[in-house]
Formats: structure tokens, C-alpha cells, sequence
């Protein structure tokens, strides 16, 4: 994956610093996946949690998760999901969960064209 280092948000390390979770790699890989879906979109801490954003918040991790990474999608119900990815029934948001490296690369096109398709209707 590309060098996101420069799209990082000095805010979003400094709670990545602190943050005590056995999903922390995960969900660095998650992170990482979500900038490189398209280079506007950015990242700050709302919720007291990582949340990407462009023209809007796309979405927000879950940091209390343990078991799994969970990333909220504020307007997944909106969004195009052929490939399944967003679990939830409610009126507006969604969520994608990543139970480990392996399903995280099984699931990265899917998470990348959420976020895109985000952006595409944005634009």
C-alpha cells in the first residue's frame, strides 16, 4: 500500500498513541486502507474516535471493539454494496467488521469502493 504518512492526521497518531486494544494492527491496517481509497479523503477524531471524512463524515471506527474492528459508516444505508460488506438494518448507517489481517485483505476492495462511492457522489 502507498505511504500515507503525509494524509495522516497528527491528531489521529496522538490517539493511536494511547490507544490500548489487542486490534490496534488491525485496525492501522484498516486506517491505512481508508486513505488509500482516495487521496481526499482525511481524517480527524470526532466521537472520541478516528473518523474519515470528505464533504461529510464517512465513518467512524468503534475503538471499544475487541474482538473484531468495527467501522461505522454514518450513511451506509446510502451507499452501493454489491459485494455485502455493510451489516445493519437501521434507516441510516452501516457496519463493516474485520475479524483479522487475512479478512481485512478478503474485504479491501469492497471497504475501498464504499469509500469511494462516497466521494463519487460528492464530487
Amino acid at each position: 500500500m502507498e505511504d500515507m504518512a503525509g494524509r495522516r492526521s497528527p491528531e489521529v497518531d496522538a490517539w493511536f498513541a494511547t490507544y490500548d486494544n489487542p486490534q490496534k494492527p488491525l485496525v492501522q491496517a484498516v486506517r491505512d486502507a481508508v486513505l488509500a481509497s482516495d487521496d481526499r479523503v482525511t481524517e480527524t477524531i470526532k466521537w472520541q474516535a478516528p473518523t474519515f471524512v470528505f464533504e461529510g463524515n464517512i465513518a467512524s471506527f468503534y475503538p471499544k471493539a475487541r474482538k473484531h474492528v468495527s467501522l461505522m459508516f454514518h450513511q451506509g444505508a446510502s451507499l452501493p454494496d454489491p459485494a455485502g460488506l455493510l451489516e445493519g438494518e437501521g434507516d441510516t448507517s452501516r457496519v463493516a467488521k474485520f475479524a483479522d489481517a487475512d479478512d481485512l485483505a478478503a474485504k479491501v476492495d469492497a471497504l475501498q469502493g464504499l469509500v469511494r462511492a462516497w466521494v463519487e457522489a460528492r464530487t
